[in-house]
């Protein structure tokens, strides 16, 4: 094995002609490597061929002074294997970006470890788990076909069951395939699609939906489903998907903003003590009622016990013992995030920001989520620094508790 991977960097790094020369050994090297589950230590040399070579690349851009970086590369040893073992197999490559700085600065790494899968050659941020067996059961939704037929009860539990947690699931029943398959292949990095051919009343009974053609979503992590009649012209269907991508309310931590990043929607948030408070679970279970009723805006969440420097962001402290919501957090597909601090001056920048410009759409918002509130706590609405006070004798009493200055931000 050790002189398959000798041949293969020879083969990577020689000329065009020696490139075509060498197309038979370099496949069989390849087919090797891919089934033993080796992991390929990529430079300058051969990073572009390797990738281009291969369909799934998952790539650690480390650094051997790192700490993180080697915690991490023991899971990801352990990991490659298995994931050689798919129908479609992924690799593993790890490059040491300090010293190449070259692929470093091309692919934007700008912290250790940065993971990136390359899915036929096109890049894009990994921000799944990073324990080996989890780090598998995540990988398989990219080496999984576009859309999965399943002709069973039986076929359904068991898609359901492997898919796992990480990611929404879209299930057609009485559905064709070919109303779903174009949109499954744009959205196929961001959920698991299927369609149901044969399934008892049983199905339709757990899945709560009571005639067909439909197409249900599942939310796995979250316990929420979604069911979508039609019409299923395509601007229709992937209205829902999109909007059925998060959960009702979804909580607010640097992982999710990353996800929402190619979200065009506005974020409504609202920030709490704790969120497994029971007062704070009861205005989760109200922002899922808002959201149910309006899918133009994402309806976030955080705690600031669970996520306090995250929260602290957004203007929010411990003495202050309040709801609050912002309006307009906008998301742009320029702003790339893979170190904290740079996301924090990020959101910081966003904050300052002034949206929802029309002035009468604005105030009808406003209204509308006011009467959206717990009974002990007045809940107050507000767009970038100002926070208008539902009107109470309590807001009014803690409006005048504010120091001179201080600003709700």
């Amino acid at each position: 094995m050790r002189m398959g991977v000798t041949v293969w960097f020879w083969a990577l790094t020689s000329s065009s002609s020696s490139y075509t020369r060498s197309g038979v050994i370099i496949v069989v090297v390849v087919f090797f490597l891919v089934a033993d589950g080796t992991v390929l230590e990529l430079d300058d040399s051969n990073f572009e061929s390797a990738i281009s070579a291969l369909d799934l690349v998952l790539v650690d851009f480390h650094a051997p002074w790192c700490g993180h970086c080697k915690r991490l590369s023991p899971q990801l040893d352990a990991a490659a294997p298995l994931l050689a073992s798919l129908k479609q197999p992924i690799v593993i490559a790890k490059v040491n970006a300090d010293k190449y700085t070259s692929l470093a600065h091309k692919y934007e790494v700008d912290g250790f470890p940065t993971l990136k899968l390359f899915i036929h050659g096109v890049p894009q941020e990994y921000n799944g788990p990073r324990k080996a067996d989890l780090l598998v059961r995540y990988l398989k939704k990219f080496a999984a076909p576009d859309v999965t037929l399943l002709d069973s009860d039986s076929a359904i539990a068991d898609f359901i069951q492997s898919a796992g947690t990480y990611f929404p699931l879209y299930i057609g029943f009485g559905l064709d395939e070919s109303m779903i398959s174009k949109l499954a292949l744009k959205y196929k990095n961001k959920a698991w699609f299927s369609v149901a051919k044969d399934f008892s009343e049983d199905v339709m009974i757990l899945y709560d939906f009571d005639k067909v053609p439909a197409l249900v979503s599942l939310h796995p992590s979250y316990n929420e489903r979604n069911v979508f009649y039609g019409p299923f012209e395509e601007e229709f269907l992937e209205d829902f998907i999109k909007q059925s991508l998060f959960p009702l309310a979804v909580p607010i931590n640097y992982d999710t903003l990353k996800s929402l990043n190619d979200d065009e929607r506005k974020i409504v948030l609202t920030i709490v003590e704790d969120e497994d408070e029971e007062k704070s679970k009861k205005l989760i279970k109200i922002l899922k009622s808002a959201a149910s009723a309006n899918r133009d805006f994402v309806f976030g969440y955080v705690g600031i016990k669970q996520w306090g420097d995250f929260a602290d962001t957004f203007g929010a402290t411990r003495r202050q013992n309040y709801q609050k919501w912002l309006f307009g957090i906008e998301w742009r597909s320029t702003l790339q995030f893979s170190a904290q601090k740079a996301l924090m001056r990020k959101i910081r920048h966003l904050k300052s920001r002034s949206f929802l410009k029309d002035t009468r759409k604005e105030e009808q918002s406003r209204k509308e989520l006011a009467a959206v509130s717990t009974e002990d706590e007045p809940l107050r609405v507000g767009r970038g620094d100002k926070v208008d006070h539902a009107t109470s004798s309590t807001a009014e009493a803690e409006s005048r508790e504010q120091k001179a200055g201080e600003k709700e931000d």
